[in-house]
């Protein structure tokens, strides 16, 4: 399957328009830090010069800190991307209220809050990578070309069962 690049809209202004990357946030920071991660790939890709990590809760820093930060570094326009698999209670109820809140704060600037990273046909396809990769039938070698990250996720059964957030 191949990819398309993607580019920012040429309707956008780049320049004075910012992404929010929201991930849970969690006790572990090598969780945490895959975020910070994404958000600097993001920036290499060069689309978009102003780009923050941030976590709703149990990791800085927070949302309201990474919209302030969006909106001091001359972000008019704040695109608030959830890193959450599904529209459930926190991005309904809590990422919800975290727009709304910076929209009152800051009135000049747009808060544009994003859907999940699911359903999508492109997490399907990685659900899928995922399967065949413990299945053993993927060489994760030769799938790191196709699809950026394959196999960096492989991870100990300690690692998989460890219910702390």
């Amino acid at each position: 399957m191949d990819y398309p690049e993607i580019k920012p809209s040429p309707t956008s202004t780049p320049e004075r328009t910012a992404v929010l990357l929201i991930a849970h946030g969690s006790r572990q920071q090598a969780a945490n830090d895959d975020l910070h991660e994404l958000a600097g790939r993001f920036i290499a890709e060069g689309g978009y010069p102003i780009v923050e990590a941030c976590f709703l809760e149990l990791a800085e820093p927070d949302i309201p800190t990474g919209g302030e930060r969006c909106v001091a570094r001359g972000g008019t326009r704040v695109l608030m991307i959830p890193y959450f698999l599904s529209a459930g209670v926190h991005l309904r109820r809590d990422l919800t209220a975290a727009r709304d809140d910076m929209s009152r704060r800051h009135p000049d600037v747009e808060f544009l809050l994003g859907s999940p990273l699911g359903p999508h046909p492109l997490l399907d396809h990685l659900v899928a990578i995922r399967v065949r990769e413990l299945e053993g039938v993927l060489d994760l070698t030769r799938c790191e070309d196709r699809v950026p990250g394959a196999g960096q996720s492989e991870m100990k059964m300690s690692e998989a069962t460890d219910n702390s957030t």
